[in-house]
């Protein structure tokens, strides 16, 4: 190769790992506790270790899978909807999946984690991410247009799959506590699988303009003609992916730590597993709301419920059949209150193909009592 040609090559390279370095520091990390993880460890007694083995784990996966949703995002453009958010939600479910499995295979038994889990991700998604992506959208551009259809389609899932996996165990009385029977476990498993499959041929097939909005700029266009192309960005996505799925298993022992030892709130360990993988989401859909593509945040954050109900449910009901870990599912007290209004006031938010600041206040507000729940019980 001439001088000439050698270097565009080396710009183009020069280009990448000035895009990608954070995917060098992913492999580092993961590096370093694979091979000194014991001794690091064994240090957690200390505090200041303690918060900042905590603090660099956590770091470092938030950091890959905010990368992960930024190749997301490209193939999302290229592709364009909804086979974009489709890509972008299954691969935070993917997250979701291993690292709640990492943390519960880890330790002593935690049976509420997944039910913690997933009770905080709808809440962050469904109060948090959509209340924030609301207003600051509202904020920007006052009111704001979705497809009515595609939300109803969302919504219609979500709420009985909802009620049958978080709500419905808290009723039965065939075993004791929150929990459901094997027939009833395989019955929810098929029902949450089955009802997933249906909505993406729905989504992907003959109904798929209910998941956009005409004369919404969704940047299509232009990222036909962006470099570097659709097998890059599929290749960067699973490459940052891996880190994710390796350091999961690592933050698993100083969330043990605090839990077992430090005795904080079990429900603790949830809401950090939903934080790292309802973060990423979130930092799209608000953004996609500030430029006034509210169809993108709408598929963002309800697409991400359902694939989180209706993927991880049956994912951990078998990780729990084949590691012998019982899981609880039903959500109880105060928490089931608060499931039930973001439910309602989320079917009456999009109800009208219209949205405004009041309704992303009331959605912070409800996200704000999840909050204090946790911590004064």
């Amino acid at each position: 190769m001439n001088r000439r040609g050698a270097k565009p090559v080396m710009r183009n390279l020069v280009a990448v790992v000035r895009s990608e370095w954070f995917w060098l520091v992913g492999i580092a990390t993961c590096g370093i506790f694979y091979l000194a993880g014991d001794a690091i460890f064994a240090t957690l007694a200390n505090p200041i270790s303690l918060g900042v083995v905590f603090l660099w784990l956590f770091a470092v996966m938030l950091a890959s899978a905010v990368s992960v949703v930024r190749h997301a995002d490209r193939l999302a453009e290229r592709l364009g909807e909804p086979y974009g958010t489709l890509i972008l939600t299954l691969s935070v479910t993917f997250i979701e999946v291993m690292s709640i499995s990492a943390v519960m295979l880890h330790g002593a038994n935690n049976p509420t984690l997944v039910r913690d889990t997933l009770l905080a991700v709808v809440m962050i998604i469904l109060n948090g991410m959509v209340g924030l992506s609301l207003l600051v959208g509202a904020w920007r551009h006052r009111e704001q247009a979705y497809n009515l259809q595609g939300a109803n389609a969302y919504l219609s899932a979500i709420v009985p799959l909802a009620g049958l996996s978080l709500i419905l165990p808290t009723f039965t009385t065939t075993t004791e506590g929150p929990t459901l029977s094997g027939p009833q476990q395989v019955f929810v498993v098929f029902v949450t699988i089955g009802l997933y499959v249906v909505f993406l041929a729905m989504q992907t097939g003959r109904h798929r303009g209910y998941f956009t909005l005409g004369g919404e700029d969704n940047g299509h266009e232009a990222a036909l003609a962006e470099r570097p192309s659709i097998p890059w960005h599929a290749i960067m996505l699973v490459a940052y992916m891996a880190p994710v799925v390796f350091l999961a298993e690592q933050l698993a022992h100083p969330i043990d730590y605090l839990i077992e030892t430090l005795r904080a709130p079990t429900a603790i360990g949830g809401v950090i597993m939903a934080v790292l993988v309802a973060t990423p989401e979130a930092i799209s859909a608000v953004r996609a709301a500030a430029a006034n593509h509210l169809q993108r945040s709408v598929n963002i954050f309800l697409g991400s419920v359902l694939s989180t109900i209706g993927l991880t449910v049956p994912s951990m009901i078998l990780v729990s059949h084949l590691t012998g870990r019982p899981i609880l599912l039903g959500v109880e007290g105060p928490d089931l209150v608060l499931l039930i209004m973001t439910l309602a006031v989320s079917v009456i938010t999009f109800a009208s193909g219209r949205t405004n600041i009041i309704q992303g206040a009331v959605h912070l507000i409800l996200f704000a009592a999840f909050l204090l729940r946790i911590f004064q019980g």
